[in-house]
Formats: structure tokens, C-alpha cells, sequence
């Protein structure tokens, strides 16, 4: 069968599913369950209205069930056993997480995690600041924001081939096609370098793809705020003799503080999952070890199953409090 004419199938029976599954669902709770009529007519139609919001969750939460919240205690699970040669599993208790804090490559991954926190979300939100306030003063600013916007639709693999590019290293006698290393002979440099195995500034050659990416979605965000600052305020700053950078960090800055704070958070819950980054440019080699690639390796390169998903808890314990945090902020601001 054809891939299109699959995918098309596929959203056929989707649709079709799901308008079936409600219509048939609304039939049996008002013409079965909840039958509007005879002398209980009007606390049969109060119940079915009181059901019929379950009606239309209950895929949802199944499949919130099935592929959030089963994932994470079978993880869980798999973290506090150890698999038994020929099949089956037995406790261990927390000896996969010993082990895993016994071995130097998590706690390299771990550094290498933090200081990716430090400086991804730092610097994409800054660029994603900065564009959004620039690209509202000129006239092709909106050409400037797509632009900037487009590695937004690049995949991270995709991105990561791209810089990898950029990095590239020729032997000396040959012509370097890696943007970096042309400009470092160019200005002067004898060898060529190669920029991804040297030790800690290779891990900030990584994080650049990221705030490539990353700083389009700043930047949307950050300028629809900047937008709905009112007016009046700049307008009285400018006659209080205000000069553009005060205006910008005194008046915009402080407005926009909580979205500000929701973008840092969204790209620091990133940060703490990147993998393709890593995977597709040094697969965690010369000190670039990540969690997300050490739980990879751990799973599918040594079958460690029980220290794989320690580490997959790791990141979701790192995950929590920031997705915790961002949901409060969101119900603080719808109320």
C-alpha cells in the first residue's frame, strides 16, 4: 500500500472512530442509561449531563494511561529489578541505582546536563529577547523573524547533520569544507581542528545547535509579549526622559517577566530530554556524555535494563519540579 494512501486511510478511520465512539456513547447514555422520559425524566437528563463530560475524556485519559502513566511505574519497576539469564526478572532494590552512581560516565553526564542548564535556556532566551525587540523596530523585521524562526522546523538530527558540517575537519593538504575550520585557516590558524573531541568547549559547539534552534521559539513567544505591553507605559517613560535601555529593561523587561520565566522553564525541560544532538554528532564521546544518551546506551547498547531505566528516572525527577512549576504559573495566570 502506498504511504500516502495510508496515512490518508489511517486519518479515515481515526475520524470515523472517534465521531462513532461519541455519537454511539451519547445513544446509549440517553436512550439506555439515562432515558429522557416517563416521571423520571428530569433527574435522568441531570445525571446524563453530569456523565457525558466522562464521555468525551475517557479516550483521553486512557490514552494518558496507557502511554504516560504505564511507562512510567513499569520503568520504575524495571529500575528496582534485574533480569535473570533465560528470562524473568528479580529485586535488586536500589542496586541499579548504586551502580549507576558508582560509574564515572553518569556523573560526567550528569556535569554536562547541568551546564547545559546553565547555558542553553540562558542564551536562547536572551537571543530570543533581543530579536524580538530588534526585529520590531525595522521594516523587513517579520522576513527577520522567519528567518530566524525557520531551524524551528528543522529536526534536531536534521540541525545536528547541518552543524556537523560547520565543524567538519579535512586533512591540512586539503580544501575545508567545514565553515569553521575555512575561517580558522583563513585568519591565520596552521592545522586544522577538530572542534568535537576537544574536552569541555566541544560540549558548547553541541549546545549551539540547540540555541540555533531553540532561539526561533524565544523569539515568537518574547514578541507576541513585547505586543501586548500597553502603550501608555512607554509613552509616559519617553516623557519622563527615559532613553531606549531603560525603556527596555525598566518598563518592557518587568512586564514580560512571567513569560520570560515560561520560555526559560520550556527550553530547561528540553535541555534535561536533548538526545539527538548528542547522539547524531558524538554519541557521547570526548566527555559529551548526556542522561538521555547514557540511558540509551544503557538500554540498547549493554541490555542493562535495571541502570537504563535508573537513569530514565533520574531525568524524570529533574523533569517534575519544572513541569510542576509551569503548571502553576499557567493557573495563577488564568485566574
Amino acid at each position: 500500500m502506498h504511504p500516502a494512501f495510508q496515512g490518508l486511510l489511517t486519518i479515515a478511520i481515526g475520524v470515523s472512530g472517534c465521531v462513532g465512539y461519541f455519537y454511539l456513547s451519547n445513544q446509549v447514555l440517553d436512550k439506555v442509561l439515562f432515558p429522557a422520559r416517563g416521571p423520571n425524566a428530569g433527574r435522568n437528563i441531570n445525571r446524563a449531563n453530569m456523565i457525558r463530560p466522562w464521555l468525551f475524556l475517557l479516550p483521553a485519559l486512557l490514552a494518558l494511561g496507557l502511554y504516560l502513566a504505564y511507562p512510567v511505574f513499569e520503568t520504575l519497576r524495571l529500575s528496582l529489578t534485574d533480569r535473570i539469564p533465560g528470562g524473568g526478572y528479580k529485586w535488586v532494590g536500589l542496586d541499579n541505582y548504586r551502580q549507576m552512581a558508582a560509574e564515572p560516565k553518569f556523573w560526567e553526564a550528569m556535569r554536562n546536563n547541568m551546564l547545559w542548564l546553565i547555558v542553553v535556556p540562558a542564551m536562547s532566551t536572551a537571543f530570543g529577547l533581543l530579536v524580538a525587540q530588534l526585529t520590531d523596530r525595522i521594516r523587513w523585521g517579520n522576513v527577520a523573524k522567519a528567518l530566524i524562526f525557520m531551524p524551528m522546523a528543522i529536526s534536531f538530527v536534521g540541525a545536528s547533520v547541518i552543524w556537523k558540517l560547520v565543524y567538519d575537519t579535512r586533512p591540512a593538504e586539503q580544501d575545508q569544507i567545514g565553515i569553521l575550520n575555512a575561517l580558522y585557516i583563513f585568519f591565520g590558524g596552521n592545522d586544522p581542528q577538530t572542534w568535537l573531541t576537544i574536552p569541555f568547549w566541544n560540549s558548547f559547539f553541541l549546545m549551539i545547535v540547540l540555541v540555533w534552534i531553540q532561539t526561533g521559539f524565544a523569539m515568537v513567544i518574547l514578541s507576541a509579549a513585547l505586543r501586548g505591553i500597553p502603550e501608555e507605559t512607554i509613552e509616559a517613560a519617553v516623557l519622563d526622559g527615559a532613553n531606549p535601555f531603560q525603556i527596555f529593561f525598566r518598563i518592557k523587561v518587568p512586564q514580560i517577566k512571567t513569560t520570560i520565566l515560561v520560555v526559560w522553564t520550556t527550553i530547561t525541560i528540553t535541555v534535561l530530554k536533548v538526545f539527538d544532538i548528542v547522539f547524531a554528532m558524538t554519541n557521547g564521546q570526548w566527555e559529551t556524555q548526556v542522561l538521555a544518551n547514557y540511558m540509551f546506551d544503557k538500554l540498547f547498547r549493554a541490555n542493562d535494563w535495571g541502570v537504563g531505566s535508573a537513569s530514565a528516572m533520574v531525568i524524570m525527577l529533574l523533569v517534575t519540579p519544572i513541569l510542576i512549576w509551569n503548571v502553576r504559573n499557567a493557573r495563577k495566570e488564568m485566574q
